[in-house]
């Protein structure tokens, strides 16, 4: 552990020639609800918007010596942080994306990387990706830089550790880290050590952590959900799960993805503060913690912030969906004058309407509508639901169905 402290120390006072510690700020909204002292390391504040520079900039400060041409493959902020030291080091970079990236990202990753970068779209997914980054590095001799799977990569991210530790003064009771392929757990474990208590959240939809405590070893997830792109990871990392592999699986807890919409929303409107998917997963656990954490100091790693401002719509809706206040059903209503209005008549003062389709015309008695209600409170869908049974009216919820609600909502 000596050793590992030492090589963090060493990367952390290299890398204040690029950009100074990240804040770590006290915040009284979360501390006020939970009964503890909840504390946040903004690495969405970072010069890229996440941490993921520090392990870019630890192995390429590294490995230069062994050459000057570097790889790499990501859909997000390993691409950008990538760019961003091959631009400081003035080294030539080639960055893998997938052709699904969104342009926000694409731009960001070309602009922090300027002339130093070249920037190729390959596959529909990022497994694709990496095939086609790593045989560009066999061909042309390019160095490989991992998102997470690096012992130099798991020093550099190590750095958040330090600054926790130099700016509280000590260890906090408690540390809340997102994982998705563990690099940063890895290294803030590292840093601290199995004595400090931690809790690592990882999406519901892609638990790799988790799965591979619970195997004794990294093992691949056969499906993940994508929506928390920064840390839906399928397998995570050898070399982190080696500094990992003795974590308790209770401490290693799922996040819904459609909460952390709701978490994600509560942040920006309440504190201003703009997190992407992952950055918001160590805030979206505190509820599943709150006794654990009451009256103790904790310090919650909000890892990115580059959030698309065109997935916000998508946000709201998961958020409510989640929060019970915004339904879909499939209703049966009689083709008849006046049916339309006999609904109408069922809701409530804080019922709205925000979605209605026909499914099917034709000239059957009966027609299928596809209706979305929003509300203020998840309990007026009680009331709702009682009168539509009291008139024998016909209908399914289908909210939670994914299927359906894929093809129609």
């Amino acid at each position: 552990m000596t050793e590992f402290r030492d090589a963090v120390r060493a990367a952390e006072a290299a890398m204040r020639e690029v950009f100074e510690p990240t804040p770590l700020t006290r915040n009284a909204h979360l501390s006020e609800r939970y009964g503890a002292e909840i504390w946040l390391k903004r690495e969405d504040l970072s010069p890229v918007r996440s941490y993921k520079l520090r392990g870019a900039f630890n192995a390429m400060r590294k490995r230069i010596g062994q050459g000057r041409r570097f790889a790499c493959a990501s859909a997000g902020n390993h691409a950008q942080g990538v760019a961003y030291m091959c631009r400081h080091f003035g080294v030539e970079g080639v960055i893998f994306m997938p052709v699904t990236t969104p342009q926000q990202k694409i731009q960001k990753t070309r602009m922090f990387g300027g002339d130093a970068v070249e920037v190729r779209l390959v596959g529909d997914y990022v497994d694709d990706t990496l095939r086609a980054a790593q045989e560009h590095c066999r061909k042309t001799g390019a160095q490989f830089l991992s998102p997470f799977d690096d012992p130099d990569v798991i020093e550099g991210q190590a750095s958040v550790g330090l600054e926790i530790e130099a700016q509280l003064g000590g260890p906090p009771d408690r540390i809340v880290l997102p994982v998705g392929g563990g690099g940063l757990s890895a290294g803030v474990r590292g840093w601290f050590g199995p004595d400090t208590a931690m809790t690592f959240v990882e999406p519901q939809g892609a638990r790799s952590l988790f799965a591979a405590l619970t195997a004794e070893e990294p093992v691949r997830l056969e499906a993940i959900n994508t929506f928390v792109d920064g840390a839906a990871v399928a397998m995570v990392g050898d070399h982190p799960f080696a500094r990992l592999r003795d974590v308790d699986p209770a401490h290693v807890l799922g996040a819904p993805e459609d909460r952390i919409c709701g978490t994600i929303l509560e942040m920006l409107n309440v504190e201003g503060i703009v997190l992407e998917p992952a950055g918001a997963l160590a805030l979206d656990v505190l509820p599943d913690i709150t006794e654990t954490i009451r009256g103790k100091r904790v310090v919650c790693v909000t890892s990115g912030g580059n959030f698309d401002f065109e997935r916000l719509p998508e946000v709201k809706e998961r958020a409510q969906r989640y929060s019970g206040v915004k339904k879909y059903f499939i209703l049966r209503l009689p083709q008849r004058p006046g049916a339309l209005k006999d609904f109408l008549d069922f809701l409530g003062p804080e019922d709205d309407i925000a979605r209605f389709e026909y499914l099917k015309k034709s000239a059957r008695n009966f027609g299928s509508v596809l209706i979305g209600i929003e509300t203020t409170q998840a309990g007026n869908f009680e009331r709702l639901f009682a009168r539509l049974d009291a008139a024998g009216m016909t209908y399914q919820d289908i909210t939670d169905d994914e299927i359906l609600a894929q093809f129609l909502i």
